[in-house]
């Protein structure tokens, strides 16, 4: 059994809520509890369970339509349905959609506690509940957010197998990092990371970087020179910026896939290589299939899984963990002690948009740094470092229902449950605030760190 794993349950019938809590604590798992469906998405909002168990049959959302808004947001997070006799058939066609499994009401402890493990055993997902030693492969990459979390448990499940991944994100993402942290999750551990940038080199030499090249093969070739995929041999290779390559070099690329060998430039034997190729991109590569830029075929090699890798606007409340991050970096280089941002001043950094994503957060806290005269960062360099452009944080009247309680919950989420500074941020009054956490049955103690 995984240790303290969190489970979250959800019942209308307070008292078999009770009882399933009760049953759970007791055997060791960390529990919270919904009494409605809309109360349950509040609660994933707050934290991320390894596990959902709802009941099939609520007033207001039922459990079919929790699994729907949950499997929207959290693609991997596996719900087990609970169900009466009479409602069987439906639980059968639940688990053709995608519901990990259903228990009958009244149920067996020993078969509640079986489906658990089982859940918890076949997600394997890199919960937050998971032991320091097991979160090592994703120990480079900073976040706290549910976003980055659920991303996190996709890479984590792609790892184990041999397909290929594409990471599709906005530059400055930090999509080496992800797909440095599939390979460290994978079979392939022990074995090469090779990463390289396809828009970086000219396109002349390019050929010769991922499939090396024999002496005297051109002008300069003094010297038998084993390309990238050689190098990589037995482990992953990291294309970035796949959707730079050109259609003659895609062609040869593909055959690479297909054939598991390379050929050098100039010479005519084939060497056999065994990679396996995460790419990545920030273009719309079916927009350039659609245009004739990019190969078909070999967008379907690449394209096996696709993680998308959200930007930094979407998820802030990742920035004061980055922040310190990349203070304490730059301490370690100077010798000195590290500095700090004012409270005005990590307020503008948490509230810009940052088109340039964690690339420009990084930049910024750099310069701020170099600037600064004192220990404490003021808001003014920030300002400065952010080219004066006013930082706007989005108000809640700019949101539509459907994502309201995605706002509020980030806010939350951004300000460890501090509700004044949360309700500053939407530009509301307390009151107002208040009103529209008790809407979506938000609990700001929900968002509060929890002692150790």
């Amino acid at each position: 059994m995984t240790p303290r794993a969190q489970v979250l349950i959800v019942d209308d019938d307070v008292g078999l809520l009770k009882l399933l809590a009760m049953r759970l604590n007791a055997a060791g798992y960390s529990v919270e509890t919904a009494e409605s469906g809309e109360q349950a998405l509040a609660r994933l909002a707050a934290a991320q369970p390894r596990l959902v168990i709802a009941d099939l049959r609520m007033d207001g959302m039922d459990g079919m339509a929790l699994y729907g808004a949950i499997h929207e947001r959290y693609p991997t997070l596996p719900v087990i349905i609970l169900t009466a006799h009479g409602t069987i058939p439906e639980a059968v066609e639940a688990t053709k959609r995608g519901v990990f499994s259903f228990l009958t009401k009244p149920f067996d402890s020993k078969g509640l506690l079986r489906a658990v493990e089982q859940a918890l055993r076949l997600s394997a997902g890199a919960a937050p509940t998971e032991p320091a030693a097991d979160r090592e492969w994703r120990s480079e990459i900073i976040s706290q957010s549910a976003v980055m979390e659920d991303l996190l448990q996709q890479a984590r499940l792609v790892a184990d197998s041999e397909a290929a991944v594409l990471i599709q994100s906005e530059s400055g993402t930090g999509k080496e990092l992800l797909a440095r942290a599939i390979h460290k999750a994978s079979r392939r551990r022990e074995r090469p990371f090779v990463a390289m940038n396809c828009s970086a080199i000219p396109e002349t030499l390019l050929e010769s970087e991922l499939f090396g090249h024999v002496k005297g093969a051109f002008t300069g070739a003094t010297q038998t020179h084993k390309g990238l995929f050689q190098a990589a041999d037995g482990g992953t290779l990291f294309l970035d910026e796949i959707g730079d390559m050109s259609l003659a070099l895609q062609a040869k690329l593909l055959r690479v896939l297909q054939e598991k060998e390379v050929r050098p430039v100039g010479s005519n034997e084939m060497i056999p290589v065994d990679v396996r190729v995460i790419s990545a991109t920030h273009r719309d590569l079916d927009e350039a299939v659609a245009r004739g830029d990019f190969r078909q075929d070999l967008y379907y090699r690449l394209n096996v899984v696709t993680l998308v890798l959200p930007p930094l606007a979407q998820r802030p409340e990742d920035i004061p963990l980055l922040v310190q991050h990349f203070l304490a970096q730059i301490a370690a280089r100077s010798g000195k002690e590290p500095k700090t941002f004012s409270p005005e001043a990590m307020e503008l950094l948490m509230a810009a948009s940052w088109p340039g994503n964690v690339r420009q957060l990084q930049n910024v806290i750099e310069r701020t740094c170099a600037l600064s005269t004192s220990s404490v960062i003021p808001a003014s360099l920030v300002e400065k470092a952010l080219h004066n452009q006013p930082s706007q944080t989005l108000s809640l009247a700019q949101r539509r229902d459907q994502f309201e309680r995605e706002y509020l919950a980030q806010l939350l989420r951004m300000t460890q449950g501090n509700v004044s500074r949360a309700a500053r941020f939407a530009q509301r009054n307390r009151t107002e605030f208040y009103k529209l956490l008790r809407r979506y049955h938000l609990e700001p103690k929900a968002f509060r760190e929890k002692p150790e």
